[in-house]
Order: C-alpha cells, then sequence, then structure tokens
C-alpha cells in the first residue's frame, strides 16, 4: 500500500511515517516510480509503535523492543543498558498505574449509566 493509505488506516500524518522509517521503527520497498510501498502488517505495527510513544517511550527504545512484539518473539539482549531497563521498568510501572486509573473511571461511568438507566422510563 502506498504511504497515503498507511496514513489513513493508522491515522498517522505522512511526515510522522516517514520519520519512523527513518528512525527505523517501519520499512518500505520502493516501487520503480520512487513510491514507498508498505506491506499490510504495518498498520498494526504503526499502531504499536503510536502507543509506545503516547505511553512515553523514545523511539530507541521502541526500536529495541519492536522484535517482542512480532510473532515468533526475536528478543535482543545486546542493547539492553541498565538505562534501558530502568526506563522500560519505570514505563511498565506508569502504564500499570494508567490502567488501574482507566480501569476506576471505566466503572464509575458503568455505575452512572446504571444508576441513570434505572430510572428511566
Amino acid at each position: 500500500m502506498r504511504i497515503g493509505e498507511l496514513s489513513e488506516r493508522t491515522e498517522t500524518s505522512r511526515r510522522l511515517l516517514r520519520y519512523y522509517e527513518e528512525r527505523g521503527l517501519i520499512v518500505s520497498i520502493r516501487a520503480a516510480n520512487g513510491y514507498r510501498d508498505y506491506d499490510e502488517n504495518l498498520v498494526d505495527r504503526v499502531l504499536q509503535i503510536r502507543g509506545l510513544l503516547d505511553s512515553g517511550l523514545p523511539t530507541r527504545i521502541i526500536k529495541q523492543i519492536l522484535p517482542c512484539l512480532d510473532k515468533p518473539r526475536a528478543i535482543h539482549f545486546p542493547d539492553a543498558t541498565p538505562e534501558m531497563l530502568a526506563t522500560l521498568e519505570r514505563e511498565r510501572d506508569r502504564m500499570t498505574e494508567r490502567v488501574r486509573c482507566l480501569t476506576r473511571n471505566r466503572d464509575a461511568i458503568s455505575e452512572y449509566l446504571d444508576a441513570v438507566r434505572a430510572y428511566v422510563p
């Protein structure tokens, strides 16, 4: 697929997709006319990258952990520095807290909806 389609399907700007490619997070094949051609599996990959970026991870660490998201899994340890491991632990803990908060908010909204529906004729 062309960059425009990948952009639309992932709601990611073309500029950002080019940046991901520049950083080695995604790969395209160049057609004879010079246009980028992206594999279908990159839709999920771009969404994963965006989620990891939204969670606060820098692209250099995302690049290292992306193989862990593939099937079959391919984990590379040579680049695992103490700083990287500490960053991942912090981010994991922050994500866990966000999940708790989101769950609490979801449950509160559900309770509200149940209460409102109980009074609606």
